[in-house]
C-alpha cells in the first residue's frame, strides 16, 4: 500500500510518525552505547581481578608454581585475562559497526526528512494561494453581478418615470450596460481561475503529494531496514568472539584436567623432608648404677657425627608435633646424687670454665649480629655486609638481572627501529620523527643499565679475586684434619649432648655456638684457667672486620695474626694480636696457615 494514495490527507500524522521513527533510532543507538560501556567496564573488572590474584614477583606465591594446582590456577588467570580482552573486542566492534554508523545515518535521515516535508509544505502553500485567488475572483464576480442587477433595476425605474428627462434615462441605460459588461468580464475571470485551480488541485493530490509521500515511505522503510541490519550486527558481534571465548574456556578446562594430586603430594615431600631418621628406642636406665646417657644413633649431638660434620653445615632436627620450641622430649629425671657423682668424676670439666665462657660469648656474638641486621634494615648496594661467598652470589644474581633488563631494552630498540624504517618507506602510515624520542629514551636506559652492570661486575671480580681458590682450601683442610686428630675423652663426648640427651629446635646459629663451646671445652688445657693458649699457626686478614660484640676482635685487611684455636665448624676462628689482645673473627675473613711445630706467642 502506498502512502501517497491512502494517506493523501494525513500530512501532519506522517510528519509525527517519521519524527518518532528518528527518535527510535536515537533510542537504539543509546542502547548500544550503554551496552558497549558495560562491556568495557566488565572487561576492566575482569582484568583487575586477574591481576589481583597473579603471583607477585620474588614472593612465596611465585615459588608455589612448582605445584600443579597453582600452575593450573595461574593458567586460568591468564585465560581469564584473554577472556576480558574479547569483551573489549565486543565493545570496540559495537562502537565501530553500529554506534558510529547509526550516528552518521541519523544526520542523513534528519536532513532527508526535512527536505521532503519542506517540499510538501511548499506544495500546500501554492495550492492555498491558488484557492485564495479563486475566492477573490468569485467574490468579484458576485459583486459585479449585484452591481449590474442594481444598475438594470435603476434604469427600468428611470425609464418608467414620466417626470425624468430623456437624458437621465439614457444615462441610466448606459450605466446598466457598463455594469453588465463588468459582470461578464468577472464571470470569465472566475471561470478561468476555477479551471486553473482545479488543475492545480488535481496535480497536487494526485502527483505532487503522492510523490513526496512515496519518498517519505521509502525513507521510512530504509530506516527500518537499517535498524534491522544493526540488530543483526549486534548479535553477530557476540557470535564472532565465541570461538576465542571457547578457546579460553577450553584452556581453563585443560589446566584443571592437568592437575596431578600425586605429583603435588610428592612435591611436598621433596620440599620439607629433613633427611634424618626417626629417633631410636630409649634404653632402660638402671637407677642402681651411675646415670648413663642414652644417645640415639641419629642424634645430632652424637660425638662421632659432631666431629665428622661441622655444626655450621648441619641442620637441627625438628621433633614432630612439639609446639614449645624450647622443650625436648621428656626424659626421666636423674637423682641429684647421680648428677653430683658425674660432675665429680668428670675432671676435665674443671678445666672448661674458660671454654664455657667462650662459647657463651660466641652465642651472644651470633645473636647480636642477627638483631643488628634486623634493626638496620637496609643493606649497602655492594652487599659488603655479607660474607664473601654470600656476597658473590648476590652480586652474580644482580649482574644476571641487569643483563636481562639490557636485553629487553635492546629488543624494544630493535622493534622501534624496524617501525621507523617502515614509516620512512611508507610515510602515510606514520611520521618517522615520532619514534625518535622513544629511541633516545631507550638508548639512555641501555647506557644506564650497562653502567650499573659494569659496576656490579667490578665488585664481583674483586670478590672473586679475594676469595681463596679451591686448591688452597683443600690443602688447608688436610693440614687441619692432620693436626686435629687428638683423642677426646668419653666425658667430653658426653658433654656435647644436650642436658637431657635429646634434640632441641633452636636455630642453626645457636647450634653452631653450642658446638664451638663444647669442642672448646674438650680442648686439653692446663689446670690453670688463665694459662695462655699455644699458637698453632698464623693467619692473614682478607677483609676488614669490626668486632663490635663481646668476644670478638677487630682486624684490618692484610693484617697478620696468630691462630690459637682453629675453626671447629661453627665459622669462627680464635686469633691473637699480642699477649693481651685476642678474640674470635669469621673464618671466611682470614687465610689460615697452620704450622706443624707450634710456637709460643
Amino acid at each position: 500500500m502506498s502512502w501517497g494514495t491512502e494517506l493523501w490527507d494525513q500530512f501532519d500524522n506522517l510528519e509525527k510518525h517519521t519524527q518518532w521513527g528518528i527518535e527510535y533510532v536515537e533510542k537504539y543507538t543509546k542502547f548500544v552505547k550503554e551496552r558497549s560501556d558495560i562491556e568495557i567496564s566488565y572487561a576492566k573488572q575482569i582484568r583487575n581481578l586477574s591481576k589481583k590474584y597473579q603471583p607477585k614477583k620474588n614472593s612465596k606465591e611465585e615459588e608455589d608454581s612448582k605445584y600443579s594446582f597453582c600452575r593450573a590456577f595461574l593458567t586460568s588467570l591468564n585465560e581469564l585475562n584473554d577472556y576480558a580482552g574479547q569483551h573489549e573486542v565486543i565493545a570496540e566492534n559495537l562502537s565501530s559497526q553500529i554506534i558510529i554508523d547509526l550516528t552518521r545515518y541519523l544526520q542523513e535521515l534528519k536532513a532527508e526528512r526535512k527536505s521532503h516535508f519542506h517540499d510538501g509544505r511548499k506544495a500546500q502553500q501554492q495550492l492555498e494561494s491558488s484557492w485564495k485567488q479563486l475566492e477573490s475572483c468569485k467574490k468579484k464576480f458576485e459583486r459585479d453581478c449585484k452591481e449590474a442587477d442594481r444598475a438594470q433595476q435603476y434604469f427600468e425605474k428611470m425609464d418608467a418615470d414620466i417626470n425624468v428627462t430623456k437624458a437621465d434615462v439614457e444615462k441610466a441605460r448606459q450605466q446598466a450596460q457598463i455594469r453588465q459588461q463588468m459582470a461578464g468580464d468577472s464571470k470569465n475571470d472566475y471561470q478561468s481561475y476555477l479551471q486553473k485551480y482545479n488543475q492545480e488541485q488535481h496535480e497536487h493530490y494526485y502527483t505532487v503529494i503522492p510523490n513526496i509521500f512515496q519518498k517519505l515511505q521509502d525513507m521510512e522503510e530504509k530506516r527500518i531496514e537499517r535498524l534491522g541490519v544493526c540488530m543483526k550486527t549486534f548479535a553477530e558481534v557476540d557470535r564472532q568472539v565465541l570461538p576465542i571465548v571457547g578457546k579460553c574456556l577450553d584452556g581453563m578446562t585443560s589446566a584443571a584436567e592437568g592437575i596431578e594430586p600425586k605429583t603435588d603430594s610428592s612435591q611436598v615431600v621433596e620440599s620439607y623432608k629433613s633427611g634424618f631418621e626417626p629417633p631410636g628406642d630409649v634404653e632402660f636406665e638402671d637407677y642402681g648404677q651411675a646415670m648413663k646417657r642414652t644417645v640415639s644413633e641419629t642424634s645430632l649431638s652424637n660425638s662421632r657425627e659432631a666431629k665428622e660434620k661441622p655444626a655450621g653445615k648441619s641442620k637441627s632436627k625438628l621433633w614432630p608435633f612439639i609446639k614449645n620450641k624450647n622443650k625436648s622430649p621428656k626424659q626421666h629425671k636423674e637423682p641429684l646424687s647421680h648428677r653430683l657423682n658425674d660432675f665429680m668424676a668428670s675432671k676435665p670439666k674443671m678445666h672448661c670454665l674458660r671454654s664455657l665462657r667462650r662459647g657463651l660469648s660466641l652465642k651472644l656474638i651470633t645473636l647480636n649480629c642477627h638483631v643488628r641486621s634486623l634493626i638496620e634494615g637496609s643493606a649497602p648496594e655492594d652487599f659488603s655486609h655479607l660474607p664473601p661467598e654470600q656476597r658473590r652470589k648476590k652480586l652474580q644474581g644482580k649482574v644476571d638481572e641487569l643483563k636481562k633488563d639490557i636485553q629487553k631494552e635492546m629488543d624494544q630498540r630493535d622493534a622501534l627501529a624496524k617501525m621507523k624504517d617502515v614509516y620512512v618507506k611508507n610515510p602515510q602510515m606514520g611520521d618517522p620523527a615520532s619514534v625518535d624520542p622513544r629511541l633516545a629514551e631507550i638508548a639512555m636506559n641501555i647506557e644506564k643499565l650497562q653502567s650499573e652492570e659494569q659496576k656490579f661486575e667490578n665488585w664481583l671480580a674483586e670478590v672473586e679475586e679475594r676469595m681463596p681458590s679451591k686448591s688452597d682450601s683443600h690443602s688447608k683442610s688436610v693440614i687441619y684434619e692432620t693436626q686435629n686428630s687428638t683423642t677426646v675423652s668419653n666425658n667430653c663426648a658426653q658433654d656435647r649432648e644436650s642436658p637431657d640427651g635429646s634434640y632441641t629446635e633452636e636455630q642453626s646459629a645457636e647450634i653452631q655456638v653450642k658446638a664451638v663451646a663444647n669442642r672448646t671445652s674438650c680442648t686439653p688445657e692446663s689446670d690453670d684457667e688463665f694459662d695462655e693458649l699455644e699458637t698453632i699457626g698464623t693467619c692473614k686478614a682478607l677483609y676488614t672486620f669490626e668486632g663490635q660484640n663481646e668476644g670478638t676482635i677487630s682486624v684490618t685487611e692484610g693484617e697478620l695474626l696468630y691462630v690459637i684455636e682453629e675453626d671447629k665448624g661453627d665459622g669462627w676462628t680464635r686469633v691473637r694480636r699480642n699477649e693481651e689482645e685476642e678474640g674470635y673473627v669469621p673464618t671466611s675473613y682470614i687465610e689460615v696457615l697452620l704450622e706443624t711445630n707450634a710456637k709460643d706467642s
